[in-house]
């Protein structure tokens, strides 16, 4: 039987399932309506692409870590209640961990791989567990280290992935810890694009109370002002969370190099209730 765009697009309609899994349903079982809609039912095909339209701003960050590297993934679902589901909480981590063994380059890249336990690609798959757990699920973002690496999980809702150039774990956790309190920005001042700095050199000239200053006077304050918050930005600048006497780089000085570090805050920049989790992570380390 002949399948017409517009048999597709009735059962797309119908069901929510994408234009490719519409036309194969419907191939399958020769062009009748019910039967392809059951077939995606079935495969959980359906209820995945209705969900799909949803907001997923919960979810779980996430790390896989072993002698050879590592990898952070967060993971977005609809609700807190199936973020702390075990059935997720596992999803998740297996996710994290294939990051690790099959090194995508991005998510898409990622999400058309073959699941090396399943041998499923790893969206349909997904697709699957959608159907099973009964919300949207994506994968938002990943990415992955190789050499001596580290790894800090704050309640599934801040992760932090660290490497360095030498393998001290003691250390490299009070650092992973460090960086998801403190939320650095950059490992050094070298980091900073010249950019970054011109932007808060122009918030600071035009703040009110250096208004009336002479330029001159105006221009050093702003100086020191924008020294100031750069500082505050950088890993290595930062007064240690356990020992603010003390300075990252002053605690690593001789022991290890900081060659570079991600921190995930889960929601960042999605629409939902901002939860401050650093100030959690803070008040963790001081009780």
């Amino acid at each position: 039987m002949n399948i017409t765009a517009q048999m597709v697009k009735e059962l797309r309609d119908k069901t929510g399932a994408g234009m490719m899994d519409a036309k194969k349903a419907l191939v399958e079982v020769d062009g009748d309506m019910d039967k392809a809609a059951e077939v995606l039912r079935q495969k959980g095909i359906a209820s995945a692409e209705k969900k799909m339209g949803r907001i997923a701003a919960e979810g779980r960050v996430e790390s896989y870590v072993d002698s050879t590297g590592g990898a952070l993934i967060e993971v977005n679902c609809e609700t807190d209640f199936v973020a702390k589901n075990e059935e997720f909480k596992t999803l998740t981590a297996n996710l994290a961990h294939h990051v690790a063994q099959l090194k995508p380059a991005n998510v898409e890249e990622f999400l058309s791989s073959k699941c090396p336990d399943c041998g499923k690609v790893i969206e349909d798959a997904l697709k699957e567990k959608i159907a099973s757990i009964g919300e949207k699920i994506t994968v938002r973002r990943f990415v992955r280290y190789e050499g001596n690496v580290a790894s800090y999980i704050h309640n599934g809702k801040i992760g932090v992935l660290l490497l360095t150039d030498n393998r001290d774990d003691e250390l490299m956790n009070d650092i992973c810890l460090h960086i998801a309190s403190c939320a650095p920005k950059f490992v050094s001042r070298a980091e900073i694009p010249q950019s970054v700095i011109d932007e808060e050199t122009r918030i600071e000239m035009g703040k009110e109370d250096l208004l009336k200053k002479p330029e001159n006077i105006r221009a050093k304050i702003v100086e020191g002002r924008v020294n100031k918050i750069m500082a505050e930005r950088c890993l290595l600048e930062q007064p240690f969370v356990k020992d603010p006497n003390q300075t990252i780089a002053q605690l690593i000085e001789g022991k290890l190099t900081v060659k570079s570090f991600t921190r995930y805050e889960l929601g960042e920049g999605l629409e939902k209730r901002q939860d401050n989790f650093a100030e959690e992570v803070m008040n963790q380390v001081k009780g």
